[in-house]
This record gives structure tokens, sequence and C-alpha cells, in this order.
């Protein structure tokens, strides 16, 4: 699940100082887009921290053991892809987007920790 957030800093502070969270992930996957990921004590699922005008779209995550096989399903079903191929950007992991039928943004994350 991602998050959008105003003030990044201060968004950082609230989810680990307050909400007691741990930092996964604070960088720029994206020139110039700053892309923070928190999980919550005791979770295995992660929340994404992103400006609300940033390309990395602000979207439901669901892990998946392997975002090929993933992709070419969601593919093969007739969804519209937001992209075209896997993403593989340097310090997260393999990735796609795409819409339900509703309109709701999703995103595959392959599942690398294992």
């Amino acid at each position: 699940m991602s998050v959008p957030v105003t003030d990044p800093d201060a968004a950082l502070r609230f989810w680990t100082e307050v909400l007691g969270c741990e930092l996964v992930f604070d960088g720029e996957p994206v020139p110039g887009v700053r892309m923070i990921e928190v999980r919550p004590p005791g979770s295995t699922v992660g929340v994404v921290l992103l400006p609300p005008d940033s390309p990395i779209p602000v979207a439901v995550r669901m892990g998946t053991g392997d975002a090929d096989e993933a992709y070419a399903r969601v593919r093969d079903a007739g969804v519209a892809l937001d992209n075209d191929e896997v993403l593989r950007w340097p310090g997260v992991p393999p990735m796609f987007a795409f819409h339900d039928p509703e309109g709701n943004a999703l995103v595959y994350l392959e599942d690398t920790a294992g």
C-alpha cells in the first residue's frame, strides 16, 4: 500500500517515531522522486510514502514470488498494464503496475526477501 505525503521528512518521523515503524527504504528509485518504505511493528507488509504527483503510482502493493510470471498472467487475462515490461530499478524489487476493473491502482512487487 502507498500513501501520498507532501512533507516526506515529517511523514517519516510520524511513521517511525510515533507509530514505531521500521524504515525499510529511503531513496530515489527514479531521479528526483523520493520514495520511503516503512514497515509497522510485527508486520511483513510495508507502507510506501510518495509525493502525490509522483510518477511512481500511489497504489495497493502486492507481493509475488515471480514478477515475470505475474506480469504474463495479468497481461494474458486482458488487463491493460501501465508498464511495457517488468520494471527493474536499482535498490527496489522487480515490479509492474496496472488497474483493477474499478480503476484502483495496483502494483505487483517481487518478494526478494526469501
